[in-house]
């Protein structure tokens, strides 16, 4: 019997945050809900509070089980560099406190997971995302980001599932 688990999957932003939730069945992955957590044109203290607050109300709205976010990559601007750290850390930070365990993805390996190339285009994994997940009409940027983030971490969960029921073959066989 397949375990059903539901991830959160969150695309941060200090300006637009974006989140995605699947359930993962088995081989399986149902479409629970995808937007974003838009942020007032507030200084940032405010808008990494209104961040916790979001993901802290998905949280209790859709109880999901697992957690994953895009690991830290190098920007270009420094200053937009610290600001994407801050939201990532509060993210993060109000899956921790919900204790939920926390996986993290470089943008390469989501890209190669949903499209099946490190080097694909953002219009490369919104389209992939809407087929993956039999999505019609239009799924904004950052939720798609985060969606991919989810089908990602479904796929390390369906990969674990695997490993670990080879295992077991391997030791009902000795």
């Amino acid at each position: 019997m397949a375990l059903s688990r539901r991830v959160l999957a969150i695309d941060p932003g200090s300006r637009v945050t974006g989140y995605g939730i699947i359930d993962v069945l088995g081989q399986e992955v149902r479409y629970v809900d995808s937007g974003c957590i838009r942020l007032a044109d507030e200084e940032m203290p405010l808008r990494l509070m209104m961040i916790h607050q979001g993901i802290t109300e998905l949280i209790r709205s859709y109880r999901p089980q697992e957690f994953a976010i895009e690991a830290i990559f190098v920007h270009k601007n420094p200053a937009s560099a610290l600001k994407l750290g801050q939201a990532r850390g509060v993210a993060i930070c109000a899956a921790v406190l919900a204790q939920l365990p926390v996986a993290e993805y470089a943008a390469k390996s989501i890209k190669q997971a949903v499209v099946g190339k490190g080097g694909a285009e953002k219009t490369q994994v919104q389209h992939m995302v809407k087929i993956l997940l039999n999505r019609s009409g239009v799924i904004q940027s950052d939720a798609a980001d985060a969606l991919a983030v989810a089908l990602t971490h479904a796929h390390h969960l369906q990969t674990q599932r695997r490993q670990q029921l080879a295992g077991l073959a391997t030791a009902w066989e000795q």
